[in-house]
């Protein structure tokens, strides 16, 4: 061998791989930053970038500078970012699968969410692989309710309402215009300003939301029955991802599938502070009868009928979401 040979060969054998592999991550997310979510993403990434010597590494954006999902898609897409936290209505702009999770009044319990999530998250999962994002976890946002300035006790209740929907929500418009409701579609930073004049009387948020957004000042009743499952997740580009070794993407999706089982219980454990929260300056809480509850979920499994048959929510997993939840309901023991 040439003494030119050996002398390059000799440079890369001392040259560390973690120095001339070293990728980092720009991964964008709504969230504050100090704020517990963004607290254990550090952790998480701090631990990720140990055990991989260094390769691989995290740069978060965090509390929305990078804009909204439509705008972090967009940078993803030309390669500004890498990934994002991806809230429901972003998840459902890259595959339609994910809005199985969205369906208003389907959820009834903590333990129906995650019976059928361990059955239908492996799905979502390979089919937004297919979409070609990496899933790193799932993020749960708790659930929403129906907040307004006057007590909700059931559909009739909510005729005259001016009912805030997120914009481009298709889902939820068809659920309250199937009630006769003419619901109202704002960008989420206008519903406070929609609120206090007036445009708006009527919202569905968890209760660590409300607080967080301050849509609580202008609310004095929650109805206590779930309205809807919030959830997102972390994202990043497949292309991007399979840059990885394989022990570097097993390190990464091991790392960060912990976080995101530790963020669930902190946001179950918030949400439940939060509730308190909200009674504590005044705000009453209302349970509606058991027929006023079922009535509502009538209601709604006739417009996710619907919707499948228009193609917007997938069929085949609303079927089979559907079979999880009566499986579990069946276990537990309670009403179907």
């Amino acid at each position: 061998m040439c003494l030119r040979c050996l002398v390059v060969l000799a440079w890369m054998l001392a040259v560390p791989a973690s120095a001339s592999h070293t990728i980092t991550f720009k991964i964008a997310t709504i969230a504050p930053d100090g704020t517990g979510w963004m607290l254990q993403m550090r952790e998480g990434a701090e631990r990720i970038a140990r055990r991989t010597d260094g390769r691989v590494k995290f740069r978060f954006y965090p509390g929305g500078i990078m804009g909204n999902d439509k705008s972090v898609l967009r940078k993803l897409r030309i390669g500004q970012l890498h990934g994002g936290a991806i809230t429901g209505g972003g998840l459902a702009l890259i595959d339609p699968n994910t809005l199985i999770y969205s369906l208003p009044f389907t959820f009834r319990s903590e333990g129906e969410v995650d019976y059928a999530r361990a059955r239908m998250d492996p799905v979502l999962i390979e089919s937004l692989e297919d979409a070609g994002f990496v899933t790193l976890g799932f993020v749960e946002g708790g659930f929403a309710y129906l907040m307004s300035g006057s007590p909700l006790l059931g559909m009739e209740d909510l005729k005259g309402r001016k009912v805030w929907i997120p914009e481009g929500d298709r889902i939820s418009r068809g659920v309250f215009e199937d009630m006769n409701v003419s619901p109202i579609p704002l960008p989420l930073p206008d519903v406070l300003t929609g609120l206090q004049t007036g445009l708006i009387d009527t919202v569905g948020a968890s209760a660590i939301g409300a607080i967080a957004l301050q849509w609580h000042t202008r609310i004095k009743y929650v109805t206590d029955t779930p309205l809807m499952y919030l959830h997102g997740a972390l994202l990043i580009d497949r292309r991007a991802f399979s840059k990885l070794d394989t022990k570097d993407q097993l390190i990464v999706r091991e790392v960060m599938s912990e976080i995101a089982a530790r963020l669930k219980h902190e946001t179950r454990a918030d949400d439940k502070k939060a509730r308190q929260a909200l009674q504590d300056q005044g705000i009453t809480f209302v349970t509606p009868s058991r027929e006023a509850v079922m009535k509502l979920h009538t209601s709604v499994a006739g417009t996710a009928d619907r919707l499948a048959e228009e193609g917007v929510v997938p069929l085949q997993l609303l079927e089979k979401l559907r079979a999880h939840l009566m499986d579990y309901r069946r276990i537990a023991g309670v009403a179907p």
